[in-house]
């Protein structure tokens, strides 16, 4: 495993990590590659507990830790560490994921970690009353450059959903239609796929 990012209390009491697990590579295809953890410790009791979640995007491991106390400038990844974002709407996007961390749960996701790495995340919103419930996350990375895109695209249902990640995963190159109203961050519940998800990978 290695830590793309970590950050420590004052009071050494709560530890936070952004971790990537290279070991999922050899595991089950499309898993999500890194791991939130929150570590506390009780120095008058002389014991620790912790909690973590296996999430797909840098910016949704640092929501949940976020949520859970974190700075989010102690937590972003350093330069070096990981892709660059390509471009403005990329860090706009990553910034609003990261912001907040009770407005969309996660669905299901795919990490393709072979030439063209990418990666898709299926999200919905937690008040159904939201005009785009459903939406897509699509990471890109150009392996040149050594950076990454990362876009939205938002659907009524989950059926709109569904058919645009099992066409995209099938080579078919579908246009993500734009998210609006904007994003607002996520968070792993628990409880919220009443339906199964997609088909999660390729099947090309």
């Amino acid at each position: 495993m290695t830590v793309l990012a970590e950050h420590h209390s004052d009071d050494a009491q709560h530890s936070f990590y952004v971790i990537h697990n290279r070991a999922v590579t050899w595991g089950i295809p499309g898993e999500p590659q890194l791991v939130a953890l929150h570590l506390k410790r009780d120095p008058a009791a002389r014991t620790y507990q912790f909690d973590h979640a296996e999430l797909p995007l840098p910016s949704m491991a640092q929501s949940w830790l976020i949520a859970r106390g974190c700075p989010e400038d102690k937590i972003l990844l350093p330069d070096g560490m990981g892709t660059t974002a390509a471009n403005d709407a990329t860090r706009v996007l990553e910034q609003r994921l990261r912001s907040d961390g009770d407005h969309f749960a996660l669905l299901t996701s795919y990490t393709r970690d072979d030439d063209p790495i990418e990666t898709t995340v299926m999200l919905r919103a937690v008040d159904e009353k939201a005009a785009l419930p459903f939406r897509v996350l699509l990471e890109e990375v150009d392996t040149t450059a050594w950076t990454h895109t990362l876009r939205e695209g938002g659907f009524a249902t989950f059926e709109a959903a569904t058919q645009w990640w099992e066409a995209h995963w099938n080579g078919d190159e579908p246009s993500l239609p734009t998210a609006s109203p904007a994003t607002r961050p996520v968070t792993a519940v628990p409880g919220l796929l009443a339906r199964p998800a997609p088909t999660r990978g390729p099947s090309r």
